[in-house]
């Protein structure tokens, strides 16, 4: 397997945990093997070093120079349409889906779980019949 998101300048990455968790940000310059300083302009996330295992890069990358300043990060960000990109990724839906999913009340948890097993018997059935009637054939 070959890895294809390098640590790099101007690697969009998600802030997995700390007080920025769930933003995104892009690495402007890389500190050490553990660290990169990082900037989110457009998500409220200030200029900082960060250890690269509170981060998850993600496939996108923007064109900007090393250590850029906000103005030129903020213009990059949105000539590349990164957000746009984001929303409608795999990593970002599962990530409302959790969400979505923690929200949830005790009553709809349980309204939850009715309806899977609703549509697990309809699914039972199904095979049920469609093993009969290839046993008939036979």
């Amino acid at each position: 397997m070959v890895f294809t998101r390098f640590v790099e300048i101007g690697r969009v990455a998600y802030i997995m945990e700390g007080p920025d968790a769930g933003k995104l940000c892009v690495i402007i310059d890389v500190i050490d093997q553990k660290k990169a300083l990082v900037h989110g302009p457009v998500h409220g996330v200030q200029r900082q070093g960060l250890q690269f295992q509170r981060l998850s890069l993600l496939d996108y990358k923007i064109k900007i120079p090393r250590s850029a300043r906000e103005k030129t990060i903020r213009k990059a960000w949105e000539k590349a349409e990164v957000d746009k990109k984001w929303e409608g990724s795999g990593f970002y839906k599962r990530i409302q889906l959790r969400k979505k999913r923690a929200s949830l009340s005790d009553f709809d948890r349980f309204k939850v779980k009715n309806l899977k097993y609703q549509r697990n018997r309809i699914i039972r059935g199904k095979v049920k019949q469609i093993k009969r009637e290839q046993q008939q054939k036979k």
